[in-house]
């Protein structure tokens, strides 16, 4: 049963049932003849309070995507003559187009922020005519572009799950390989710089599969959270900093004396 509810929670799902419980509502006090205050208003109440469940929405993105759902459904079908209400469903598909349901645990599609890794040559030096780097999870390509400033002679590649992510950072960064893949699955042994965006969830699977084929000597790099082994302890950092963007760049050299 704990198995089951957690499918139903898995993301994008939520914001499904928080829509349909919001519409449900609507449709309900609409047939009751409640006054218009209390149609539109209770539903709202609804999908706000619902952000707070365990398990529905545990970023803040997500909460103004499941509270914002009706509202901007409304809104649209107001704004046009005769648009049919399933067209507030679009939305959800369009995520699902973006984010399939393969990708639904790992990270959402934020950017990376401009200059965020502009010193990071400074603290994981690459040696060599084209160190080879990865973007796992390139989602729209900034990491990309920004790891393209920051070494401007590696051989840069992303691997992207979205067909339509992946569509989009091909065309955006030519100076890059971007394959639709799945990076839990790729081998990254034979790369010199591993760059990740990860959720914090996810954090420990990412650990566990650079300690296991990382060679000696290589790069992880997460922007934001930093990782943790499966007890849940952080791992010690060979650098850690923040620029701009203000988010902050954790840095791991791949069996250096730090880390035992």
């Amino acid at each position: 049963m704990p198995r089951v509810l957690g499918r139903l929670l898995q993301w994008p799902l939520p914001a499904l049932w928080a829509w349909s419980g919001a519409w449900a509502l609507a449709i309900a006090l609409r047939a009751a003849e409640a006054p218009l205050w209390a149609t539109l208003g209770l539903p709202m109440v609804l999908g706000v309070c619902v952000t707070w469940l365990p398990g529905v929405a545990d970023t803040s993105w997500r909460r103004v995507f499941v509270a914002g759902g009706f509202p901007l459904s409304v809104l649209l079908m107001g704004q046009g003559s005769g648009v049919p209400a399933w067209l507030w469903l679009l939305p959800l598909l369009l995520l699902l187009v973006a984010y399939p349901m393969h990708a639904w645990r790992d990270a959402p599609v934020f950017p990376t922020p401009e200059g965020a890794l502009r010193t990071l040559p400074v603290h994981a030096p690459l040696h060599g005519a084209a160190p080879r780097i990865l973007d796992a999870g390139c989602g729209m390509g900034d990491a990309l572009r920004e790891l393209h400033q920051a070494y401007p002679h590696a051989d840069l590649e992303g691997v992207e799950w979205s067909w339509l992510w992946r569509a989009v950072a091909a065309w955006r960064c030519r100076s890059a390989r971007v394959r639709r893949g799945d990076m839990w699955a790729d081998d990254w042994s034979a790369f010199d710089l591993v760059y990740l965006f990860q959720r914090p969830e996810t954090m420990p699977r990412a650990l566990a599969k650079a300690r296991a084929e990382m060679r000696p000597g290589s790069w992880l790099v997460s922007l934001e959270f930093a990782a943790v082994d499966e007890a849940g302890r952080i791992w010690p950092a060979d650098a850690h900093f923040t620029q701009e963007g203000g988010r902050p760049v954790w840095v791991y050299r791949m069996g250096s004396a730090r880390q035992g």
